[in-house]
Parts: structure tokens; C-alpha cells; sequence
């Protein structure tokens, strides 16, 4: 079995790795770390949970360590983009962790804080700086950061990044990183499409991935609860009645359906907050402080608010409506059965959903199984797409980034790391103690 110390990490990384409790690395860690220390381009494809996000850290600290050079003014050496802060913060603190032995020098930009901390930190230079991609093109057309000084690009949550709403804003930043540079993408799914646009950025890259890139963890006990659009609430009530001290996670397909849902659990008595987009920085930092803490039970997110969420220890997810990309299914239940543990996912399945479900069981390969028999149906087997302008998620190039100076997050923006519990590298915090 690979040990850390067999992968040819700088000793300060190693020791930071072995300071946390870890000797073995996940396997997608074992099969990245290699080719990314050689300089080679990589795509990274594997589940939530499985230390992906220490796959590409723990290398690029090692390989900054080696080079010795300095950053100038305004730039970076290495740049890590990433689709929401959330994401963002938690790759800026597996940073703080993992090169709290270096005197390497980090930033977090996003948006949604104010801009003098990130501009501060931006001046003096950075070794590493991670970044929504709108907040980042913002400080660049003010002329606060340049790109062209950047040798090693990270794409994380690729499969989203890549989305056609974030093509314009990728394009332009990497058309502004200098060359020859390393490219790296990471993410849990990499469906064909996306993956030829990613390629379009990536030199002869190496492919790594773990088990299979759409089958979701086998420890997640999975089921569908068929129903009624007008019966979803009762429904979810009745769901959530035996399961009311369990830590859960409930997914709308828009940021209005959020809101109305937490509204509604408040009103039965369940302490619910809804995180996405619409909401501040700090009332998004309050919900998730309150939910990892115990003091809140019931999260209820968006895709793109949830995408990066380190929490561990989450019991349920709850599908009140099925996402129209089949791949955010898996992204969705990946929030639990996180670190060994087990968990379990279901989901309320109206009429107009049940060809959303077929595609994801098409997708996974699995049949999901039923709580109750689906009544027959008749007319559309598809939700109707939600208009701009009526609540639904938009993907663009940013407008979600965020601050950072030396080592921590300006602005308010990362999440706290529990004094508690120690993080699994790259993924939420581990009970195993010999795995990262």
C-alpha cells in the first residue's frame, strides 16, 4: 500500500500531511500526484468526498516549493479557478493547512466582500491565489492583477466551470495566463461534451480517474418517493417527521424554490435556512456555521450554492425536485456517505419528472428503488425549463468571488475549520485515520 512518503512530496507538505493524522492516500491522490509533480497536464475525474482537492494541493505546494522563484506585484504563480466561494474558501483552507510549513503566500478572491483586502493581498504578489472567475476579471480590467507571469493553471469542478456559461470567462482568463503553462482539471464528472471542450485547453494530458465517474457511492441507500407536484410539501413533512435529528440537505432546482422551502420547514417547526446565490456572504457563513455545529438540522441549497460544501457527517439529502442535468444527481447525494460513512438520498418524483429520473438511473446504472408504487401518468414526462427572469439558477462567467491575504480569507469569506474534527485532505473530515 503507497504511503505520502513514498510520492516524492517536499518534506514541509509531508510533515503538514502527517501533522493531520494521514499516512495512505486515496487512490485518486496516488494516481494524480505523480504526473502533476513531473509537470504534466492532468484530468482529474472522481467522486465527492475522495480527497481530490488534496490531489492537485499537495503537488502544486511541492512543486512551488522547488522552483524558488518569487511572484511580482499584481501576479501569481499559480492560479486555481473555482465556480462558487464556497468551493473556493475550501480550497483556500486545505492551502492554509497543507503549506502551513512552506511560507508560501495564498489568496481567496471571490465575490459578494468588499474589494480592498483582495487588492491589498493581490499588490504584493501571491504564490498561489484562488479565484471566481468573475471577481478575478474584475481586479484584472482594474488593473489590480495580471495573469500573464502564471505558470500552473487549476480548473477545479471542471464539469461545471466548463458549463456554456463560464466558456466566455475561462476563455479570456486563460487566454491571458502566460505559456508554456500546466493545466489541471478536476472534477467529479466529466461527460463527453465537456470533456472535449476541456481538452481544447489541455496539452496531451493524463487522465486519472476512480471508480466510475457517474455511479454514486454504493453506501448511499438510495430511494424515490413518487408524488404529486401539489403534495410535495406534505410529503417532504412526512419525510423529514422520523428523520427530524438527522443532519439533511435539500435541493430546489432555483434559488425562489429555496427560499420557499426553508420557509415553509420554519413554519412546521424545523430549524431550515436556504443557502444560493441571492443570499450575502455572511448570511450564507451563518447557515453553514449553524449547520455544521448541530444548531441547525436542515440545509436547503441549490446546485451551484452546494457545489464545494465540506461538510461531514451529513445523515439524509433529500431531492425535493430532480435536477435537469443528470450529473448533479450524483453531485447532489455525494454530500453524504462522505468519509466512510454511510447515508442515505431520496427523492420526491412528480409526474412531469419521471423522465429526469430515467435519465439518471441510465446514467448511474442503477435502478433507484420506489418507497410507494408510481401512479400511472399521462402528458409531459419533463419539468417545464424555467424562464430568465422566474427564479432560475443562471450560470455565468462569475460575480461570485471573494478576498484573501497571507494564509487566510480577506473579506470574511472562507469557512471556519472545526477545532473538533480534523479535514480529510481534499474532502470533508475523515474518520479513518490511516486514509486521506
Amino acid at each position: 500500500m503507497t504511503k505520502f512518503s513514498e510520492l516524492g512530496l517536499a518534506a514541509p507538505v509531508e510533515r503538514a500531511v502527517s501533522e493531520e493524522g494521514y499516512e495512505t492516500p486515496t487512490p485518486i491522490q496516488v494516481r494524480a500526484i505523480p504526473p502533476l509533480l513531473d509537470g504534466k497536464d492532468v484530468v482529474g475525474i472522481a467522486q465527492t468526498g475522495t480527497g481530490k482537492t488534496a490531489a492537485f494541493v499537495l503537488p502544486i505546494l511541492t512543486r512551488l516549493i522547488e522552483e524558488k522563484k518569487q511572484a511580482p506585484g499584481l501576479s501569481c504563480r499559480c492560479l486555481i479557478l473555482a465556480p462558487t466561494r464556497e468551493l473556493a474558501a475550501q480550497i483556500g483552507n486545505s492551502i492554509a493547512v497543507y503549506g502551513r510549513n512552506t511560507g508560501l503566500t495564498h489568496a481567496v478572491v471571490f465575490g459578494g466582500v468588499k474589494h480592498g483586502p483582495q487588492v491589498r493581498a493581490l499588490a504584493r504578489g501571491l504564490d498561489i491565489l484562488v479565484a471566481t472567475p468573475g471577481r478575478l476579471l474584475d481586479h484584472v480590467a482594474d488593473r489590480k492583477a495580471r495573469l500573464d507571469l502564471t505558470s500552473l493553471v487549476v480548473l477545479d469542478e471542471a464539469d461545471q466551470m466548463l458549463d456554456l456559461g463560464f466558456m466566455p470567462a475561462l476563455r479570456k482568463i486563460l487566454h491571458m495566463v502566460g505559456k508554456p503553462r500546466q493545466t489541471v482539471m478536476f472534477s467529479a464528472t466529466m461527460p463527453p461534451p465537456i470533456r472535449a471542450l476541456a481538452d481544447d485547453f489541455l496539452r496531451d494530458p493524463v487522465t486519472v480517474a476512480v471508480a466510475n465517474q457517474a455511479k454514486p457511492v454504493e453506501r448511499i441507500d438510495q430511494a424515490v418517493i413518487y408524488v404529486g407536484t401539489a403534495e410535495k410539501r406534505q410529503a417532504l413533512i412526512d419525510l423529514m417527521a422520523p428523520e427530524a435529528r438527522k443532519s439533511t440537505i435539500i435541493f430546489t432546482r432555483t434559488k425562489r424554490g429555496a427560499d420557499k422551502v426553508a420557509k415553509f420547514l420554519v413554519e412546521y417547526g424545523h430549524k431550515a435556512a436556504a443557502i444560493h446565490g441571492n443570499k450575502s456572504q455572511n448570511q450564507r457563513e451563518k447557515a453553514l456555521e449553524a449547520f455544521k455545529s448541530g444548531e441547525m438540522r436542515v440545509l436547503v441549497a441549490t446546485d451551484i450554492a452546494a457545489r464545494g460544501l465540506d461538510i461531514d457527517g451529513v445523515q439524509l439529502v433529500v431531492n425535493f425536485e430532480l435536477p435537469n442535468v443528470p450529473e448533479s444527481y450524483v453531485h447532489r447525494i455525494g454530500r453524504t456517505a462522505r468519509a466512510g460513512a454511510e447515508g442515505r438520498a431520496v427523492a420526491l418524483v412528480a409526474p412531469d419528472e419521471r423522465g429526469l429520473l430515467q435519465d439518471i438511473e441510465k446514467l448511474t446504472g442503477l435502478r433507484i428503488k420506489g418507497l410507494n408504487d408510481a401512479p400511472p401518468i399521462s402528458g409531459p414526462t419533463r419539468p417545464v425549463q424555467p424562464q430568465r427572469g422566474q427564479g432560475g439558477q443562471r450560470r455565468n462567467g462569475g460575480g461570485q468571488g471573494g478576498g484573501g491575504h497571507r494564509g487566510q480569507q480577506a473579506g470574511g469569506g472562507g469557512q471556519k475549520r472545526s477545532n473538533n474534527r480534523r479535514r480529510k485532505p481534499g474532502g470533508g473530515q475523515g474518520g479513518n485515520r490511516q486514509s486521506a
